[in-house]
């Protein structure tokens, strides 16, 4: 099997993005646990665009020549859209599960290094595909780009499945993160190269 080209998300392809991002999180604990209902999950398009999307605006999201997968990577000094993600909370999480949503951002946000590094909010691939190697694909062609900066990078893993890959390509467990009815986030981090 010959493995899609990667290639740097343009803003013309940003909703073909996202949306491969709602197909790849589908079955996510986590964001399932923002937004357990399926009706409101498709609608989350702009809570993961002011999560990761200025990614795209940076030219560090990469994706399959079909959007298979993606990886949104924030470079340093680039950050979420947070004004923007924390509305589109209010808006559509539970009342009776935001209050745990804040406090679990709150400890991944403690998590985050301070010094200078990439950031890997997200990383997905359509179940359609997973299994196929997409996502490792994505991950080396982001990480020879980091190595070349001689950063670290850094992630939570909010699925357990996805842990071996993130291990594979270097990144170690940094703790866990479990708030009231939370399933659990792993923060990893990748030494610099």
């Amino acid at each position: 099997m010959t493995l899609p080209e990667i290639v740097t998300a343009q803003e013309e392809n940003r909703e073909r993005v996202i949306q491969a991002i709602i197909l790849g999180f589908s079955a996510d604990p986590l964001t399932r646990w923002f937004w357990p209902e399926a009706a409101t999950y498709l609608q989350s398009g702009p809570g993961f665009d002011a999560f990761s999307g200025r990614a795209i605006d940076s030219g560090s999201a990469y994706t399959t020549g079909n959007y298979e997968g993606v990886a949104m990577w924030l470079p340093p000094g680039v950050e979420p859209d947070e004004e923007r993600f924390i509305a589109h909370i209010q808006e559509t999480i539970a009342e009776d599960t935001r209050e745990d949503v804040f406090s679990v951002l709150e400890a991944m946000e403690e998590y985050h290094p301070e010094e200078p590094c990439w950031y890997l909010p997200i990383i997905a691939v359509d179940p359609a595909y997973q299994g196929q190697g997409l996502g490792s694909q994505l991950m080396k062609h982001a990480l020879h780009r980091i190595d070349e900066d001689g950063l670290p990078a850094y992630l939570e893993s909010s699925n357990p499945r996805n842990m071996s890959l993130y291990e594979r390509h270097g990144f170690e467990v940094m703790g866990q993160i479990q708030i009231g009815t939370s399933p659990p986030i792993h923060p990893m981090i990748r030494s610099a190269r």
